[in-house]
C-alpha cells in the first residue's frame, strides 16, 4: 500500500487537526506538541498524527542506518496515550520525498479532511522542506485549513529533541530519561539460547534478541526492571561483548534477581534505571564472579531506592 492509499484508508468520520513527524521516543517535547493538537481539535475535530515508520534520513542519505528509541508499535501506542485518535503510519520513500509541499497539503486535506495543521518547532513539509509555517498558512488560505506552530519545549535551557536523548542513552546516561522522555528507557526482546556461560558462573542470564534498529544503552552493567508476563522483577543487565572471554558479539544479558522460571521463547521487557559500572575485562573467573556479586548488590540497592 503506497502513501496515498494509506492516507485514504484512514477515512476519518469528521474533519481533523493534523501534525506530521517521526516522533521517535514520543518524548516530552513531542507530548507538548501533541497536547496542543488535542487542545486545538477540541470536540469539533479529530486529533490526528501522520508519522513515518523510518526516519527521512534513511532515504535522503542512502546507507544511513539510524537507531530508534522505540519500535513503531510502541511509538503508535505512546502517541495514542496522549489523546490522539488517528495515527497514520507511512513509509518514507524516495517517491514521497519528491512530493512538493502544496501537493502534500492537498493530500492531507483530501484524505484526512484536514481543517488544521500544527507544525512542530523547526518543522517543514514537502520536498526540500518548502512547507514551512508561512508557506502552509498561504496554502491553507487557498485550501480551507489553518496552520500554526508550537514553541519548542526546553528543559535545563535546551530544547528536548530525540537526538539529545539518543546521545544520552548511547553513553549510558539513563538519568535524563525520566525528565526528557517522561519515562525510563525501555526495550523488549525474545529470550534465546545463549552459550549458558552465566549459568556456569552461578548467574543464569536471559539472552535477549533485540530488534537491531532499537538503540541499546552504552556497554556496561545496569540496574533494571525485567518485565515478565506483566510483572516487574529486579534485574542486573549487561550490555557488551564480554571482554573477559575475548568475544566480539554485542549481547544484552539479563540476570533476573531471585527468579528461577524458564524464560526461553518469552518476550521480556527491560526498563533501565541506572548504569552501575562500565564494561571491564577481568584477570580470571574468580575476580569476575566477585564483581558480579557486587553488581547484583549494587543493582538491588539502586532498584530499592527507585521503587
Amino acid at each position: 500500500m503506497n502513501f496515498r492509499q494509506r492516507l485514504a484508508s484512514a477515512a476519518p468520520s469528521r474533519e481533523t487537526v493534523v501534525t506530521v513527524g517521526v516522533f521517535d521516543g514520543v518524548h516530552q517535547g513531542h507530548r507538548h506538541l501533541l497536547r496542543q493538537v488535542v487542545e486545538l481539535a477540541g470536540d469539533q475535530y479529530i486529533p490526528t498524527v501522520v508519522t513515518f515508520s523510518n526516519r527521512p534520513i534513511t532515504v535522503l542519505r542512502p546507507g544511513t542506518e539510524p537507531s530508534y528509541l522505540t519500535s513503531l508499535d510502541q511509538r503508535v501506542d505512546l502517541i495514542k496515550q496522549q489523546g490522539i485518535e488517528i495515527v497514520v503510519c507511512l513509509d518514507f520513500t524516495l517517491k514521497l520525498s519528491k512530493v512538493i509541499a502544496a501537493d502534500f497539503a492537498k493530500l492531507l486535506t483530501d484524505s484526512l479532511k484536514m481543517k488544521g495543521l500544527v507544525l512542530g518547532p523547526d518543522s517543514a513539509l514537502g520536498k526540500d522542506r518548502q512547507g514551512d509555517l508561512a508557506f502552509m498558512k498561504q496554502q491553507g488560505e487557498q485550501s480551507g485549513f489553518w496552520a500554526t506552530s508550537v514553541e519548542p519545549l526546553e528543559i535545563e535551557g535546551k530544547p528536548v529533541k530525540s537526538r539529545r536523548i539518543r546521545e544520552a542513552v548511547a553513553s549510558g546516561n539513563m538519568a535524563v530519561c525520566p525528565e526528557l522522555l517522561g519515562r525510563n528507557h525501555h526495550l523488549d526482546g525474545v529470550v534465546v539460547l545463549g552459550d549458558q556461560r552465566g549459568r556456569t558462573l552461578g548467574f543464569p542470564t536471559a539472552n535477549l534478541e533485540v530488534d537491531p534498529q532499537i538503540l541499546l544503552p552504552g556497554d556496561g552493567i545496569y540496574a533494571t526492571w525485567a518485565i515478565i508476563d506483566g510483572k516487574r522483577h529486579q534485574a542486573a543487565t549487561s550490555i557488551g561483548i564480554r571482554p573477559t572471554f575475548e568475544l566480539s558479539e554485542r549481547l544484552v544479558e539479563v540476570y533476573v534477581i531471585d527468579f528461577s522460571g524458564d524464560l526461553y521463547g518469552k518476550t521480556v521487557g527491560v526498563e533501565f534505571i541506572k548504569k552501575v559500572r562500565d564494561q571491564e575485562k577481568f584477570d580470571g573467573l574468580d575476580a569476575l564472579i566477585k564483581q558480579i556479586n557486587q553488581d547484583v548488590d549494587d543493582c538491588r540497592q539502586v532498584l530499592a531506592e527507585s521503587a
